[in-house]
């Protein structure tokens, strides 16, 4: 009896020892789940994205042509009309601290014209569209927050002109200026809003029949339109702006 008394003592001993080293072992836990940081953001690298907006001429153009002199120069004043401007452009942003350069191109369809009166023809409408246009533009900018950009823009622009009584239609060159601002409101994702001024050549004039026959015409568009852009950060590795 008093042997099996300290046999049994001695079992709840050794089990007393066990639990308490047991206690002291590490307890093996499951890693915890990689959660990989937000990506970082910067404007630097390729774009792409689309426009819409509205453009007016800042002027109507001077006629020269054989109907104004076959009617003795009975043409109206000009209407001058706005229209609806949209289009796409492509470009490429470098971010160096809050500062930003880069280029873009654009082209834009358009409903802008304007309109006179002729007395001669019988009342009908005689007058200028401008079916499309496109731009070249370097940019640069500063960056009020990171994901805020206010920026100017300027370079080459071109354009045609159609005379839509005549049928006479051509192709410009000139320059165009402006400026707006962009927000990146995700990594790959920016909204802008932007003003353009353009003004095209006022173009040649072709001779028929020994008189002016064409429109000599000064174009000077402004556009304002909003657009979405999807930057591709391609390569990107920017100077992080501290702020």
């Amino acid at each position: 009896m008093k042997r099996t008394l300290l046999s049994a003592t001695a079992i709840a001993l050794a089990l007393s020892i066990g639990s308490a080293f047991a206690a002291d072992l590490p307890s093996r836990k499951e890693a915890p789940v990689y959660i990989p940081p937000p990506p970082l953001l910067t404007w630097t690298g390729f774009y792409a994205g689309v426009n819409l907006g509205g453009g007016w001429q800042s002027n109507v153009g001077d006629y020269d042509s054989t109907y104004y002199i076959l009617s003795g120069g009975a043409v109206s004043a000009a209407n001058n009309s706005g229209g609806v401007v949209g289009g796409g452009q492509i470009g490429y942003n470098y971010q160096f601290g809050s500062f930003l350069v880069g280029a873009e191109a654009d082209f834009q369809g358009t409903s802008i014209g304007f309109h006179r009166s002729n007395f001669f023809l019988g009342g009908n409408g005689i007058g200028v569209n401008l079916p499309w246009f496109g731009t070249v533009r370097g940019r640069a900018g500063y960056l009020i927050t990171p994901t805020l950009l206010v920026y100017g823009t300027a370079g080459f622009a071109y354009g045609e002109v159609q005379g839509n009584w005549t049928g006479f239609t051509n192709t410009r060159t000139g320059w165009t200026a402006g400026g707006g601002v962009e927000w990146m409101f995700a990594p790959n994702w920016s909204a802008k809003a932007e003003y353009l001024f353009a003004d095209l050549d006022s173009g040649g004039r072709t001779t028929f029949t020994g008189y002016q026959w064409g429109y000599h015409y000064h174009p000077q568009i402004n556009t304002v339109r909003a657009g979405l852009n999807y930057h591709f950060n391609w390569g990107a590795a920017p100077v992080v702006a501290k702020y």
